[in-house]
């Protein structure tokens, strides 16, 4: 069956922070771009946090490392669909994620990109309830939650 989104396919699983905000977007006079680039926005200024110099990547949304180079990687894949202005789907932030399954994929569609994690990224596991707390503050300041 042929469905109508984004990318190819996408991996939701163990180690991941995903997202699914249902927000009615016209309560924050915004469209679905300003929408996703606000969640992206997110996720930059969290691996901020971490020292990870992360970025969009025209052409693509959701976060990457690398963008420039022939290692562009994403660490943070976005899927938003709305009707009527109410959102659904959302994000999934690879924090300590086994990286192996996206192997069997082309995440969101991209066969010459990679994938990578926090964990990856700084070399050690981290406290995904440490991540999900920062990034929960961050959200609620960028929506004014």
């Amino acid at each position: 069956m042929h469905t109508n989104r984004g990318g190819d396919i996408t991996y939701h699983g163990p180690g991941q922070i995903v997202g699914y905000p249902i927000l009615d977007l016209a309560n924050f006079g915004i469209g679905l771009k300003e929408y996703i680039h606000r969640i992206e926005t997110c996720i930059i200024e969290l691996l901020q946090q971490y020292n990870i110099e992360s970025e969009r990547m025209e052409g693509a949304t959701g976060v990457w490392l690398d963008t420039g180079s022939k290692h562009a990687r994403k660490i943070c894949a976005i899927g938003v669909r709305s009707s009527r202005y109410v959102t659904m789907h959302g994000f999934a932030l690879n924090i300590n994620t086994d990286l192996s399954y996206f192997v069997h994929i082309n995440p969101c569609g991209f066969t010459d990109k990679g994938v990578t994690s926090l964990e990856k990224e700084l070399g050690e596991k981290q406290d995904i309830n440490r991540v999900k707390a920062a990034l929960l503050e961050i959200f609620q300041k960028k929506f004014s939650i």
